[in-house]
Formats: structure tokens, sequence, C-alpha cells
């Protein structure tokens, strides 16, 4: 498949991954690391400094930011002006930078509530963050905004939100540099969080309530990105509106949403991952021995109305302004998506739990590492190395999405210089038989359903992982505060694994008991091998009674 201006796909999903990695670092300047939950000595920070809180503002500093907003209230802005802090003295700009965003809060939104103040030419969402940048056509009405901001609340979806300018005079775009109003009749969409499978047919029915879909294209190999072709602009730049910043699904499957650069998909095939909606003569071809996906939604939707796939969850409640959904009676004002549903992930296989792995090193992997590894995209019950198969273990998880999740990210990386092959198995379950000892001394087989090391095991908790495929970036948190950049490099050479060259580490708050930061390594296999040895390493301190227990996990940072 290729787009229609010749560019091959997998090299627009390049330039589109390095130009949100660009946008992302461009924000960096406005955001500080938020501090560690406080913990009893030596607890796990299950719930805090992940990847969704942890590398986002700092709390401290966003409390100081927001009270000088409220300082401000009667004193004409006087609060943000004498507050004492340098830092948040920025030079106007027409980009305007908001914090304080309920969860639910879409592009359409912000929109409503700020275009009072001034023509808004682009919005980027940080949904993680509960925070955006907004792009006023003038710097004068991005100037009426935080003045009005700092003298009195401003509600954005009921929730007041908190303004200042942007560190930012424009937010880069990849469409026409000279026209800041251009669009594009596709947009990408950049799944994050992906705790369920993605396919056409889910995107097909969450984008063509608010405008006629031609064409989508999915990528899947560093995360889940999709590119979207409407019958128009207008069609994308309401879609773009209603949906940038929404949930697929509850507290997951979060859809950030920008143009796109080509102009036309080229589609070849329709599938799970592609799929030219005037072409429906296109049908699925074979793909042979290897895996394939079965929409979670079923074959392609004939209707909205239909009820077959099962109970609608409805997410997004779209405004009641007309402009952003289809002039069409049959359109209901709530977009609802089907829940995902408990049929088969893969053709030729009753839905499983459990994931084969082979390209084990032999003497480096163990069942403790297996889990150090996969524990990022579900949890594990229970790990087993096959006697008759050497190299190959199996790794029984919380239910097929996981598996689907460890496929995705995992499928092909290498570890320990074997490139691992990650797929599901015909077991339904894993059985304690034929226990040997591996190579290392260590036992064949290990039951994890009992660790506090899982990740996933409430809702709430699943929530706070942010689903991210392997990088040269580690977040690592729960550190005691004494341990220092040259105890984390002296533990690299102890367990024989590359060290960081880079190190950041982020501010906390004076009451927090642990510490958290970054690790960049000099390639994302080094990476890779860090985190499968010295995850849920045990840190242990003098006159300590509790050993902390080392969390690493991806970064959503490319670089520091």
């Amino acid at each position: 498949m290729s787009t229609g201006d010749g560019t091959g796909q997998e090299g627009e999903y390049g330039r589109a991954a390095k130009r949100l990695k660009t946008e992302e670092r461009a924000t960096e300047a406005e955001e500080r690391e938020e501090g560690e939950e406080e913990l009893e000595e030596g607890e796990d920070s299950d719930t805090g400094s992940l990847p969704g809180n942890g590398e986002s503002a700092a709390a401290d500093n966003r409390a100081r930011w927001s009270a000088s907003q409220r300082g401000g209230g009667g004193g004409g802005g006087g609060g943000r002006k004498d507050n004492g802090e340098d830092s948040h003295r920025i030079s106007p700009s027409p980009v305007v930078h908001v914090r304080g965003l309920c969860e639910a809060v879409v592009e359409a939104d912000l929109i409503d509530a700020l275009e009072k103040f001034g023509p808004i030419c682009y919005v980027m969402m940080m949904p993680f963050k509960r925070q955006a940048l907004v792009e006023f056509s003038a710097a004068e009405s991005a100037d009426r905004c935080v003045s009005c901001g700092a003298k009195e609340p401003v509600y954005i979806a009921g929730q007041q939100a908190y303004f200042n300018y942007s560190t930012s005079k424009r937010i880069t775009r990849p469409t026409n540099a000279d026209n800041p109003n251009s669009g594009n009749k596709v947009l990408l969409l950049s799944i994050q969080n992906p705790l369920y499978p993605i396919t056409t047919d889910v995107l097909y029915t969450v984008c063509n309530p608010i405008g006629s879909v031609l064409r989508i294209v999915i990528f899947k190999r560093n995360g889940i990105q999709a590119m979207v072709e409407f019958e128009s602009i207008q069609c994308a730049q309401k879609a773009k509106a209603a949906l940038n910043g929404a949930d697929i699904y509850a507290g997951c499957c979060t859809l950030k949403i920008e143009y796109a650069r080509p102009t036309r998909l080229n589609v070849i095939k329709n599938d799970n991952e592609s799929w030219d909606y005037t072409k429906p003569y296109l049908v699925r071809r074979d793909r042979g021995k290897g895996r394939q996906r079965q929409a979670i939604l079923g074959e392609h939707p004939s209707s909205y109305s239909d009820n077959s796939y099962g109970p609608p969850c409805p997410l997004l409640p779209l405004p009641g302004n007309s402009r952003y959904k289809l002039n069409s009676v049959d359109i209901p004002d709530m977009v609802s998506y089907p829940l995902p549903q408990s049929s088969s992930s893969y053709s030729g296989h009753a839905p499983s739990s459990v994931a084969m792995v082979s390209g084990l090193h032999p003497s480096k992997m163990n069942c403790t590492r297996i889990f150090n590894l996969f524990c990022l995209y579900g949890n594990i019950e229970k790990v087993k190395f096959m006697k008759s198969v050497p190299g190959t273990a199996l790794v029984e998880m919380g239910d097929e999405y996981a598996v689907d999740r460890a496929i995705t990210h995992l499928n092909s990386i290498k570890v320990f210089g074997k490139r691992l092959n990650v797929c599901v198995s015909k077991q339904h379950a894993v059985i304690p038989s034929q226990v040997f000892e591996l190579e290392d001394g260590s036992s064949s087989y290990k039951d994890f359903a009992m660790t506090r090391n899982n990740r996933f095991s409430s809702a709430g908790q699943a929530s706070k992982n942010i689903i991210q495929p392997p990088s040269a970036v580690l977040h690592y948190y729960n550190v005691p505060p004494c341990v220092s950049q040259d105890h984390l490099l002296k533990l690299c050479t102890e367990h024989d694994v590359p060290g960081f060259v880079k190190y950041k580490m982020f501010d906390a708050k004076p009451s927090s008991k642990t510490i958290s930061g970054l690790l960049e390594f000099d390639s994302k296999t080094d990476a890779i091998e860090v985190l499968t040895v010295l995850n849920h390493y045990q840190i242990r301190i003098p006159n300590g009674s509790n050993p902390y227990t080392l969390k690493l996990c991806f970064s959503t940072s490319s670089h520091l």
C-alpha cells in the first residue's frame, strides 16, 4: 500500500511518528515532572509516577501555577505578575497553554469555550496530561484569553481551566505552513494506551457518524496509528474537532488527531488494517500461516442501529452545534462505541490468553525475566519453558487482549542478540508439567498470579499504565531518594547489562519517599535488555526494614 502522492505508507508513518515526538518536545519547556505520591518505606508506587502521570507537569509547580491564576481573580491578573515566579513570566504568544482539563474533554469543547476570544487556528490535545495548546489567529485574542482566565473562572466542559502563554509561537503541523487555517481531508490518528485491538471496523464505527469515511489505513510498527480519509475537508475538520482527545473505550484507546501529510490514501486490499469503502470488491486476502486478527465488532457494520455487536457504550457526547456532525436525522447526538466482545481474536483459534514466545536466549532468559518484559502489557499468571522445544516458553496472561498487546509490541524485537517470535498459543492455560532446571539454575515454571508486581490487577491500576512500544528511554520509579546516578550505573555493571548514556531525575515533593526519572540508552535493544534484567530489582538501603522495588517501563519520551 502506498499513499496517493507516491510516498510509502511506512515512510509516512515514520515521518508522522517523528513529527509527533517533535511536537511533544516543543511543549517540554512548559512541563515539569509530577512528584510521587507519599509512600511508606519500601512500598511499591503502584499508583504514582507511571508514564501517564509521572512524566507530566510537576504537581507542586502546577499547584503554584494554578494558585497564581486564582490569585489574580481580584487583582486584574496581579496574582500572575506578583507571585515571584520568573518561570511563569512568559512573553505573549498567539499560542495559549491550557491546563486543568477534565478527562472527557475533546477539541470541540475548547473551541466552543474559547472562540469567544477570537478565531482559533489550531488545537493540539495532550489528553493524558489533561492539557492542550490552542493557537489563535491573532496575539490579541490569546491575550484576551489569558487575561480573562486570570480575572475570572473560565469553564471548559464544565470544569475550570487555567491559561498561560505558550513558549511556542506556533503549533507545528504538517499542512500548508503559509496558511494557518489550511486543512486536509486525511487525518492522522494516534491511538494512545491501546488496551483493546484497533481495526478498520472500530475506526469506521468511530469516525463515520461525524463525516463520511472513504478509506482507512492502520500502522502498527512503533505503536498504533491510522490515517483516515474523509469525503471532504469539512468532514475531516468536524471529525478532528469532535474526536480529538476522546476515548474509544472507557479510560483507554485515547485518540490524538492531527492532519496527515498525504491528500489521498491508496488501499489495495480490504482487511482489518486497511479498507477502501468506495471499493467493496477488494475482498480480504488470506495471509497464509501468519496470524490474522478478527475485528472485535464483527464484520463490516451495515448500519449503526444494529445492536448485534453487544450493548453500546456511550462515551462521546457530541456538541449540540450541528457543525460537528452530519446533517442527517439518522445520526444520534451520542456516538456509541460497542464494547469489546469475548470472541475469537484470531482466525483459526478460539480465544486464548496464552502467548507462545520463541527465540529466547538459552542462558540469559528465565521465567522472571519474561515476566519483567511482558508485564508491561498485561497481568502475567504463569510462565513455563517447554522442554521439548528449547528456547520456547508459554506465557499465560490475564486475557486475550493482553496477549494481543504483547504480540503487537514485542514480536520481532531483539533480546540478548536473539529475535523473539511472539504469537497466540493453541493452549488455553499453562499447566505446570515437566518442570526442569534452566541453564541459570532457576525453575522452568513459575506462577505469578499473586505477585504485587502485576500492573493490571484493577481497573484503576490498569488505567495508569500507558501502553508503549519499546524505546531507547526507560522511565524508572519507586526508587529511594538516596540512590544516585552512580548507584544506578553500578547496578547495570553488576548485572552485566549496558549502562545508560543520559540520566534525568524528576523533581519530587519534599515529603516524597521515592524518586523517579528517565534513563536514555544507546539503542532500543540496550533499553530492552536492562528492563528485562533490572525491572522489579529489590533495592535495600542501610537501616531500612523493607526493600524498594525498582520499577521500569518504556518512556513516551524519544530522548533526553
